[in-house]
C-alpha cells in the first residue's frame, strides 16, 4: 500500500498491523466514542488508509497480520463490499462518522465492540470468526441479513436506533442468516424492529435482559426461525408483536419473568411452531392477544394469571402441563378464543390430565365441554342436554344417577304403600308390591309383573306417568354415558 502522506496516528497503525499489535489511543479508560466528533488528529484514522491495509497491507513472515485499534476517530465510509480480508477486524471504542460497508465481504472476525456507528451494512457478510456489536451504540440499521457466520454473533449490551423515534427500517436484520454458534443478545435494547426470519442458528438464542421497543408493530420478527437449543429471553421486555410464528426450537422458549405487551394487538404469537418447553414462569399478565394455532409443544409452563383475555388455541397441542392445577384453573382459558367454542382445546386438556394420570379433571374437561357446546345448540337440544346433565351430568357423573334413581325409589314406594292401586283384574292379580310396582314404573327394561296388573288413578295415575318418563329419561342418559364412557376407552 501507498506509505506516504499518511499521519502519525496512522504510521501507527501501519507499523502495529503486521505484527498483529494492538494500537490503543485512548486517553483513559472513561473515554466516550460518543464524544468522538471532538477528538483531535492524534487518534484520528482515515477510512481509506484502513481499507488499502485492510485488503493489501503488509505482512510478516512467523507473524499473523491483523487490525486492532482501540479508541480512535475513523473519517469517511470504510468501503470493504465484496473485499476478502483476510486478518482479524478489530475496531473498539471507536467512534464512525459514516456506516461502514461491508456487504459481500470475507473477513476472518469483525469486533466492533464499545464502538459508536450511524449505522452498519454487511448484508451476506462471510466471516469465519465471531461478528461483535457488543456495547455498541449504532443509530441507523445494522443489516446482517444473509450473512455465514462461522461463529457467533454478539450483541450483549448493544444500543440500537433512537429513543422516540419510530423507523421504517428495521435497527437489526438477521433474516436469512445462518449462525454457526450463538446469537449472544442479552441486555440488548432496540428502538426500533428486530428481524430473525428464516435464520438459523446453531446452537442457542439469547436475549435474556433485552428491551426491544416498537409500539403498534411487530418488534421482533421471527417467523420459521430455526435454532439449535434454546431460545432464552427471561426478562425481556417488549412492547409490539413477537412474532415466531413457525419457529423450531427443540428444547426451551425460556420467557419468564417477561413482559410482553402490544395493547390491542397480537403480544405473542407462536402459531405453527414446534417448541419442546416454553416457560412463562413468574412473568407478567400478557398485555395483548396470543396466537398459538396449531402450534406444538411438549411441555408449557404458564400460570393462568398470565394468560391475556384472548388465546386463539385451535390446533395447539401439548404433552404436560405444568403447574399441576386442578381443571377448573385451566378452564377459563378455553373459554377466551374469540372463534368462540371450539371442541380440539377441550380434548387436548384431557388429554393432557389423562397423560399424569388425573382422571378426575379430565371428566371435568368433558363435562365443561358438553356444557359449552350446548350453549351453541337450537332451544329443544339445550333442553335435552339440561335434563342429562342434571341427571347423570352427561354421563360422566354416573353416581347422581343412582341418587336420582334412590330418591324416585323412595318416593313411589312410600306413595303406593299408603294408596295401594286397585287392580286391573282383581281375581288374576298378584299380591301388591309397592317395591316392585316402582320398579316396574322406573325400570322399561325389567318387569315384575306390577305395572301391567294394577292402575292407579287420581293423583297417583299422575306420579306413576312421572316415574315411568323418568326412568327412560334416566335409563337414555345411562345408556348414552356408559357408551361415551367406553368410547374414551
Amino acid at each position: 500500500m501507498e506509505t506516504t502522506g499518511l499521519t502519525p496516528a496512522e504510521r501507527r497503525v501501519l507499523e502495529a498491523f503486521p505484527l498483529g499489535e494492538g494500537v490503543d489511543f485512548r486517553q483513559g479508560d472513561d473515554d466516550d466514542p460518543a464524544l468522538g466528533a471532538s477528538w483531535g488528529a492524534e487518534r484520528t484514522l482515515r477510512a481509506e488508509v484502513l481499507r488499502e491495509l485492510l485488503l493489501d497491507g503488509p505482512v510478516r513472515a512467523g507473524r499473523i497480520a491483523g487490525l486492532k485499534v482501540t479508541g480512535a476517530r475513523i473519517t469517511g465510509r470504510l468501503d470493504l463490499k465484496y473485499g476478502t480480508v483476510g486478518h482479524p477486524v478489530r475496531l473498539r471504542s471507536c467512534h464512525f462518522e459514516e456506516a461502514p460497508d461491508l456487504y459481500g465481504a470475507q473477513v476472518g472476525a469483525l469486533v466492533l465492540s464499545d464502538s459508536v456507528l450511524p449505522g452498519l451494512t454487511a448484508g451476506t457478510l462471510r466471516a469465519e470468526g465471531v461478528v461483535r456489536i457488543t456495547c455498541c451504540r449504532i443509530t441507523g440499521p445494522v443489516r446482517l441479513q444473509g450473512a455465514k457466520l462461522s461463529g457467533a454473533f454478539f450483541a450483549n449490551g448493544a444500543r440500537l436506533g433512537v429513543p422516540g423515534e419510530d423507523p421504517e427500517e428495521a435497527v437489526l436484520q438477521l433474516n436469512h442468516a445462518e449462525i454457526g454458534t450463538d446469537v449472544w443478545a442479552p441486555g440488548l435494547v432496540a428502538h426500533g424492529k428486530v428481524h430473525l426470519n428464516g435464520t438459523v442458528v446453531r446452537n442457542q438464542v439469547n436475549l435474556d435482559d433485552a428491551e426491544l421497543t416498537a409500539p403498534g408493530q411487530t418488534v421482533l420478527h421471527a417467523e420459521v426461525l430455526t435454532v439449535g437449543t434454546d431460545l432464552h429471553a427471561m426478562r425481556l421486555r417488549t412492547r409490539g408483536r413477537v412474532n415466531l410464528a413457525g419457529a423450531r426450537i427443540p428444547r426451551q422458549l425460556n420467557l419468564a419473568h417477561a413482559r410482553l405487551s402490544d395493547p390491542g394487538g397480537q403480544a405473542l404469537r407462536a402459531s405453527s411452531s414446534v417448541i419442546g418447553e416454553l416457560w412463562l414462569r413468574e412473568a407478567a399478565p400478557i398485555d395483548g392477544d396470543v396466537n398459538l394455532r396449531r402450534a406444538q409443544f411438549d411441555l408449557l409452563h404458564v400460570p393462568p394469571e398470565v394468560w391475556p383475555h384472548r388465546v386463539r388455541l385451535d390446533g395447539l397441542g401439548y404433552r404436560v402441563l405444568t403447574p399441576h392445577l386442578p381443571a377448573g384453573q385451566r378452564l377459563a382459558l378455553l373459554e377466551r378464543d374469540p372463534d368462540g367454542y371450539l371442541p380440539q382445546p377441550y380434548e387436548q386438556l384431557t388429554t393432557a390430565y389423562r397423560t399424569v394420570g388425573d382422571d378426575a379433571s379430565a371428566r371435568t374437561v368433558q363435562l365443561a365441554r358438553l356444557r359449552r357446546h350446548r350453549r351453541t345448540l337450537p332451544p329443544y337440544a339445550r333442553l335435552w342436554g339440561l335434563l342429562q346433565d342434571a341427571a347423570v351430568g352427561y354421563g360422566f357423573r354416573p353416581m347422581r344417577a343412582a341418587g336420582w334413581l334412590l330418591l324416585l325409589l323412595c318416593t313411589g314406594t312410600l306413595a303406593f304403600a299408603l294408596h295401594h292401586p286397585p287392580a286391573l283384574k282383581p281375581a288374576e292379580a298378584p299380591a301388591f308390591n309397592p317395591l316392585a310396582y316402582t320398579l316396574d314404573l322406573l325400570l322399561p327394561i325389567i318387569d315384575f309383573g306390577q305395572g301391567s296388573a294394577f292402575a292407579p288413578r287420581g293423583r297417583y295415575q299422575w306420579l306413576a306417568y312421572l316415574l315411568t318418563a323418568t326412568g327412560w329419561v334416566l335409563a337414555t342418559t345411562i345408556a348414552a354415558g356408559v357408551t361415551r364412557s367406553l368410547n374414551r376407552q
